[in-house]
């Protein structure tokens, strides 16, 4: 009786060290470098769930067991903090920026480019927030007539790039995608152009937590620190 009590204290230590992160795809490549600089000094396991920032609130409403919430923009944090969901108002951890990218070589000028596709992958800006803002920066340079006929609509950022790399002529993705690994060999005025920041609202990206638990805390305070501000401005984000 004894060793099943001391199994079952040992277990309830175990899952009190781990948290599982719900985290917007743009935000993969940037993730498990986090992490281990986290765990650098802190030896808790944080596991991490990828998706649409849109789905991953829906999922968080519906009662999975996500502890900190990692959002592509703030107004789905805010719509947690507004139904009690989250114990503290949304923190912007980052802010993010929209970039047009091609596999095939171009000189690209301006997104007006996109005139000349034939397909162009947008995240889908009903769910997430890289896709809104793509949305909105293709309306706002009054193309959005002429080229809405050609969208494919991918479910997140990192689909996005997918498609764009093997269907679409462009797609408008996250800049923090050029970071990873397989990006790299790409070049800027070559493969890929800032989009106009003056073209679609600051993509805040913003988190909170979901419950108590005291680990999630710790990870939630590590990503508003100066280490992990360095490692979010390596993969392209802008932060204060």
């Amino acid at each position: 009786m004894n060793k099943l009590i001391l199994l079952f204290l040992l277990c309830g230590t175990l899952s009190a060290s781990e948290i599982t992160v719900a985290v917007a795809t743009n935000v993969s490549y940037a993730i498990k470098p986090l992490i281990s600089e986290f765990n650098k000094t802190n030896s808790n396991k944080v596991k991490f769930v990828l998706g649409s920032s849109g789905k991953l609130t829906a999922q968080i409403k519906n009662g999975a067991p996500y502890d900190l919430f990692l959002s592509a923009n703030i107004k789905y944090p805010n719509r947690l903090y507004s139904d009690g969901i989250s114990l503290k108002k949304p923190v912007v951890y980052a802010q993010g920026a929209l970039s047009l990218f091609t596999h095939k070589k171009k000189n690209l000028n301006d997104i007006s480019i996109i005139n000349s596709a034939k397909k162009i992958a947008i995240a889908n800006p009903k769910t997430a927030p890289y896709g809104q803002a793509a949305y909105e920066a293709i309306s706002n340079a009054n193309l959005l007539t002429s080229n809405i006929k050609k969208f494919v609509y991918a479910e997140n950022i990192s689909q996005t790039v997918q498609y764009t790399l093997i269907a679409a002529d462009f797609g408008f993705i996250a800049k923090s995608s050029l970071y990873s690994p397989k990006m790299l060999k790409y070049k800027k005025s070559m493969n890929y152009i800032d989009v106009n920041k003056s073209l679609y609202t600051p993509i805040k990206q913003a988190m909170v937590l979901i419950g108590n638990n005291s680990v999630a805390k710790e990870f939630y305070d590590f990503l508003l620190s100066q280490n992990a501000k360095k490692i979010f401005k390596k993969f392209g984000y802008i932060v204060e």
